[in-house]
């Protein structure tokens, strides 16, 4: 990482670029409620640092935050389609897709059908991205690759299958398996999408999760945007974060940036 790069106008940056993320088989609705109370008033609080871009759960308590969510711009993200395993059948994953949008997501999350892929039937798996892609009109679509279960040609060869099945962004991991996220995945996604947006003229997002929670590990991920993909990615409609931990982390390494001295309590 360029020590440059780490200030606070790009901890700033980072925040502002966060999927808050909750998908614990222990969430509740009181939960999740509270979440969406810390991000309403987050903007009261911290007035000078932009709010995180989505909140991101399971379907089932997609309708609880669509009643409890007012923070202007804040996307609702639910993951779908059987997250994690993605091992289900194709027409349940377009219904529970369905049912999360009517319910009031904004964006949804699938997981690539990873036996499929690694048994050689692309045709599938491809079909199916594209079916599900179908049932959401203009909502945005990400795919994860599930990057620790796959070799580095695997990475790239899935990157392009997703989006040439319709993938709005192409994320790296549940956060369910280990490893998620790493730089070097990461890499390889940036540099397919470089290459796809070179050959078709259509920009696709990108989304690291699943370990990344500190602002030391997210600055590394936002250097490789710059280096791969350029200023015009540094954009919550082409760059999250999926994330828990980090949000916390980020402000309190903010804090320490501008009052070493001052101790933070955590605000999510």
């Amino acid at each position: 990482m360029k020590k440059e790069l780490y200030s606070i106008d790009n901890l700033k940056t980072l925040f502002g670029l966060i999927d808050l993320t909750s998908l614990n088989s222990t969430d509740t609705e009181e939960k999740i409620i509270n979440m969406c109370l810390k991000v309403n008033g987050f903007n009261k609080q911290y007035p000078d640092i932009p709010n995180v871009a989505a909140i991101c759960i399971y379907p089932s308590l997609v309708e609880i935050v669509r009643k409890n969510l007012n923070a202007p711009g804040v996307k609702i993200v639910s993951v779908s389609a059987g997250f994690p395993s993605s091992q289900t059948f194709t027409e349940i994953k377009k219904i529970e897709t369905i049912m999360a949008l009517e319910a009031g997501a904004d964006e949804i999350d699938i997981v690539i059908s990873l036996g499929k892929f690694l048994s050689g039937r692309e045709k599938e798996v491809s079909s199916e991205i594209y079916q599900i892609k179908k049932t959401m009109g203009d909502h945005s679509l990400k795919v994860i690759l599930e990057t620790g279960a796959l070799n580095p040609n695997q990475i790239s060869k899935a990157s392009i299958l997703a989006m040439e099945s319709g993938a709005d962004f192409i994320k790296t991991s549940t956060g369910k398996l280990q490893p998620a996220a790493t730089t070097e995945a990461f890499m390889i996604m940036a540099e397919s999408i470089r290459d796809f947006a070179t050959k078709t003229g259509r920009k696709t997002g990108i989304k690291p999760a699943g370990g990344i929670s500190t602002g030391v590990q997210a600055i590394n991920y936002l250097e490789i945007i710059k280096k791969v993909l350029g200023e015009n990615w540094i954009t919550s409609n082409l760059f999250r974060i999926g994330a828990s931990s980090l949000a916390n982390n980020l402000l309190n390494e903010i804090s320490q940036l501008k009052n070493p001295e001052k101790e933070m309590v955590p605000y999510f």
